[in-house]
């Protein structure tokens, strides 16, 4: 009779026990110590709100502080809220089902819907592009006298340098936009530090009011400006493949991390949108300075009235948020038009087409400020197209599975909705009536 076969072992080495199962990618990022077990799950949010610092808050934050004084600063608030719960839906939606919202609106909406809303996302990529390509080129020509044109141009190579780090894996990119993120915060942080804002004026400012019709107009920019519409549809595709969910309670578990990861970076990007407008509010407002609500008039007002480091921090605040909200501009195309009519083309074609207007703006010298700002108010007329899917798809069982949207959840986020939707009726009327 031939021996009995060896006894197998497990990790703790018992005889004859069944060997464990392989770790999931979350049980082994979990599994580590410390932080190593809880910043790889972090990232995304990050990305997202880079779109909420871009160029064009600059130019409506700063326009709203320098003419109105604290009076808005209670929609930059509101706003950025909005973005925080509007942010974690799309995040959920890309965990919850693996897909994108252009690819879910693709493949649940009759083929002409999902087209209309593709045209729609293209013309909204266009008018992220001017405010982001005319930021950076301005922060180009303050900080080293590029001219605006060639600046543009400049812009759009250092978007594709930035945008091939995800070529060599999603955290590289995560990481660089970081940094970026972390520049723009320590700028106004340094401005802020040095201006000295009136802390009765600021809580002032968190009183909901309006002073006239136009503030109304530069309200809407500065919705624009913060809840932006393609990083509604970016948020899905960041989160969808990057950590794979074993089952549903992985999902929830992500889910968590996402939340988390989402009221971070949000809150990140509203102080650095508060101090936007309370510097330019302490600093401009009744200000016998001209050109003051203008980058380049502020640029020289932050150099004027506190010095030029003042007027360093703002213009390399400035040049970084141009190039970071570019790159994830030109990953967020790529993800429009995949999603909603399953083709691709070359990202320097998609970029030579969605850059053109901004180039224009530069070519012809029109005013680069107004411009960003009439971008964003363009911008806020998209979100609805963006956020009224989205709300629909999480609210789905038969889409999110567990992670459908509670009752509580659905009411704010059609709330939110409304409020948009009001906002910019209540633009157009006040446009053409009067």
């Amino acid at each position: 009779m031939s021996p009995p076969p060896p006894p197998t072992s497990t990790p703790e080495g018992r005889a004859g026990a069944v060997a464990l199962p392989a770790l999931s990618k979350l049980q082994q990022i979990r599994s580590r110590r410390g932080l190593r077990g809880i910043l790889p799950l972090l990232g995304p949010a990050f990305v997202a709100a880079i779109a909420y610092v871009d160029p064009g808050n600059f130019a409506t934050n700063i326009d709203g502080g320098a003419s109105y004084g604290y009076t808005l600063l209670w929609v930059v608030l509101v706003a950025n809220l909005m973005g925080m719960l509007i942010q974690t839906l799309s995040a959920k939606l890309g965990l919850a089902t693996g897909r994108n919202l252009p690819e879910l609106c693709r493949e649940r909406l009759p083929r002409k819907a999902s087209v209309g809303l593709w045209i729609q996302a293209e013309l909204i990529a266009m008018a992220t592009d001017l405010a982001e390509f005319i930021g950076a080129a301005i922060a180009l020509n303050l900080l080293f006298g590029v001219p605006l044109f060639t600046a543009g141009l400049m812009t759009g190579a250092v978007a594709f340098a930035i945008l091939a780090l995800q070529a060599k894996g999603y955290r590289r990119f995560e990481l660089a936009i970081c940094g970026m993120l972390a520049v723009i915060l320590l700028g106004f942080l340094y401005d802020a530090l040095k201006v000295g804002p009136d802390a009765s004026g600021v809580l002032s400012g968190f009183v909901p009011g309006f002073a006239g019709g136009d503030s109304v107009l530069l309200a809407c920019g500065i919705l624009g400006a913060t809840v932006m519409p393609h990083v509604i549809y970016l948020h899905s595709a960041l989160t969808q493949e990057r950590i794979p969910a074993e089952d549903e309670e992985e999902k929830r578990r992500l889910f968590r991390f996402q939340t988390i990861d989402v009221v971070i970076a949000m809150s990140l990007a509203g102080i650095v949108n508060m101090l936007m407008l309370v510097i330019a509010a302490s600093l401009f407002h009744g200000s016998s300075l001209g050109d003051v609500d203008t980058l380049e008039g502020a640029h020289q007002g932050f150099e004027t009235l506190i010095g030029g480091g003042a007027a360093l921090a703002f213009a390399l605040a400035l040049l970084a948020s141009g190039f970071a909200s570019s790159s994830v501009g030109t990953y967020a195309g790529q993800v429009i038009m995949s999603g909603f009519i399953a083709r691709t083309i070359p990202l320097v074609l998609r970029r030579l087409i969605t850059m053109t207007p901004a180039l224009v703006v530069l070519a012809l010298g029109l005013d680069p400020t107004r411009s960003l700002v009439i971008s964003q108010v363009v911008l806020s007329f998209g979100i609805p197209f963006a956020l009224v899917p989205l709300i629909v798809l999480t609210g789905d069982r038969d889409v999110m599975g567990s992670l459908v949207n509670r009752p509580l959840t659905r009411v704010a986020a059609w709330a939110i909705a409304a409020a948009v939707i009001a906002l910019n009726v209540f633009l157009l009327y006040q446009t053409f009536a009067g």
